[in-house]
């Protein structure tokens, strides 16, 4: 645990991976407090398990909330098993694919487990909570009561339902709920502050008024809002997302990790150093504009560190030059039993589970991407026949295909 250091110096050093802070007077306030009464804040952050990992974009806001940890403060970590079956709207222009209970329970069980990496993980710094323990006990009267609280007016003023609503593209009844829902999370949990990402703003800004209003003769009765930057993804375009595929797992083995950092545009290493890294912003700027190749290598490494160990940032580093640079194969590559064929080469890429889709295996095949024992394949319409073992590459994946 480190020492606290004056309130200035805290807001500093949050304000670094922050875009907004909602009202930073009354987080001035909250501290101020707490260092008075010694009671910890409770700083909230949800998550939704729509999907089985937690990546780098999530771990910008988890590594504010340990910050605040390490100040001596609570986090909260809110498992939205409910909200899940609800589906956040936020930035989306249809609606979003319903999942089943059983895909959902499973992906809340590995982000327990998954925030440890980044989070202080015992019980006097970290509340895990299932908001299905107070959403769940409401009935259809509850739902009612709580929707009146706002006016579609003020639902519909938000950009991503403005936008569907002018281009004539259907939004679900479900979907104006997800705020109010999100927004009694905060409620049920007391939270003292609400972390998100910035497309996060509108939504925890609801938890804030429904605190505010349930206790009017408190000024400091609502949570104050904290939102971080969108990492972008791998693409180096759209925000960092497991549905995009451009994501980096926080539990990724370090060579994974290593290969994705390298592949990054370069534009964008800024701002991985700002949101993921403590170096000083002169430092990395600095590395990126002398050598932006070293610079990479550098994140890589620091992430890694982070993440797994210093050690295994090294391990993967060297990895990487024995493949990429000096022509080697990796040592840990998947083997996988195809048969002898004839094979369409696309259902053959997706079964060695180098692409998620048939879709995504031709294009890789039309960027140029895939390789077979070193040679480049042609056309995604080639049949493949194994009579050996065969090395199939894609970018910097790799699988051993055998008959």
């Amino acid at each position: 645990m480190s020492l606290v250091p004056s309130i200035d110096e805290q807001i500093r050093t949050i304000s670094r991976r922050c875009e907004r802070i909602v009202p930073e007077s009354d987080l001035r306030a909250k501290l101020e407090r707490s260092a008075k009464t010694g009671k910890p804040l409770r700083v909230k952050l949800g998550m939704d398990p729509t999907a089985p990992d937690v990546h780098l974009g999530h771990a910008v806001p988890l590594k504010v909330v340990r910050q605040f940890q390490d100040w001596g403060h609570k986090a909260v970590i809110i498992i939205g098993d409910s909200t899940a079956r609800v589906g956040d709207p936020t930035g989306r222009n249809k609606m979003r694919p319903q999942l089943s209970g059983d895909e959902i329970d499973a992906n809340a069980k590995t982000y327990v487990v998954q925030v440890g990496k980044i989070l202080l993980t015992d019980p006097e710094h970290l509340e895990i909570r299932y908001n299905s323990e107070w959403l769940g006990r409401m009935g259809l009267v509850d739902i009612i009561k709580l929707a009146s609280r706002k006016t579609v007016a003020q639902t519909l003023a938000r950009e991503d339902f403005a936008k569907r609503y002018a281009d004539q593209t259907d939004i679900g009844l479900h979907e104006i709920l997800y705020p109010l829902l999100q927004g009694w999370d905060s409620v049920a949990i007391s939270a003292d502050i609400e972390m998100g990402g910035s497309d996060q703003l509108f939504n925890n800004l609801v938890g804030r008024e429904f605190q505010k209003e349930d206790s009017p003769s408190d000024p400091l009765a609502g949570q104050v809002v904290i939102v971080t930057p969108l990492l972008v993804g791998t693409d180096g375009s759209a925000k960092m997302s497991k549905s995009k595929g451009n994501y980096i797992g926080v539990t990724e083995n370090p060579r994974e990790m290593f290969g994705k950092i390298m592949s990054l545009p370069d534009a964008v290493m800024a701002t991985y150093y700002a949101l993921l890294t403590e170096l000083p912003e002169r430092e990395y700027r600095s590395m990126i504009e002398s050598n932006p190749r070293d610079a990479k290598v550098a994140l890589a490494k620091q992430v890694i560190g982070w993440l797994h160990s210093p050690e295994a940032g090294q391990s993967a580093e060297d990895e990487f030059n024995r493949v990429f640079k000096q022509g080697g194969l990796p040592d840990d590559m998947p083997e996988i039993t195809a048969g002898a064929g004839p094979h369409r080469i696309a259902p053959l890429i997706v079964k060695a589970g180098l692409a998620s889709s048939n879709s995504e295996a031709i294009r890789k095949v039309r960027e140029g991407a895939v390789s077979l024992d070193g040679k480049k394949v042609a056309s995604e319409k080639d049949e493949i026949t194994l009579a050996a073992p065969t090395v199939l590459k894609i970018g910097r994946k790799f699988a051993r295909l055998t008959p």
